[in-house]
């Protein structure tokens, strides 16, 4: 490898990467603590109030989650807009959920997987025995 004028390793050097040396780096490996950044940088910061706002929307958001995946409309010519409403919504609290748990923090993502759990029993297991199949159902986007 190449030295630069300077005595480091070639390469470029931070300040032409245009980096700040002074910036925060995200967590990549799962931590316990309430000082986490959820979907938005600074939220919800080292506020327990505001941490704690964020589990439970988490916890909505898996929930919500479930109910759109088992809401069964029977496909007919007159719901195809409703039909794809309700896919692309899913599609978006997917993806905002994935990205909450990406913040590597251990309390929301136990929140996602415990909505989940109560969303399935919920919209899932108490529906009427002739109102669902035996089968699970599938776990396509």
């Amino acid at each position: 490898m190449e030295m630069n004028d300077d005595g480091t390793n070639g390469g470029m050097s931070n300040d032409s990467m245009g980096m700040d040396m002074g910036m925060e780096m995200t967590h990549m490996t799962f931590y316990w603590g309430k000082d986490a950044w959820i979907l938005f940088q600074g939220w919800p910061g080292s506020n327990t109030r505001m941490y704690i706002m964020a589990l439970v929307f988490v916890f909505l958001l898996a929930m919500i989650m479930e109910f759109l995946t088992h809401t069964t409309i029977v496909p007919t010519k007159s719901n195809r807009i409703q039909r794809t409403m309700i896919h692309a919504f899913r599609v978006v609290f997917s993806y905002l959920l994935m990205l909450s748990v990406m913040s590597f923090n251990i309390g929301v993502f136990v929140m996602a997987i415990a909505g989940h759990a109560v969303g399935f029993y919920v919209f899932r297991m108490l529906k009427k025995s002739s109102e669902r199949d035996s089968d699970m159902p599938s776990m396509t986007c």
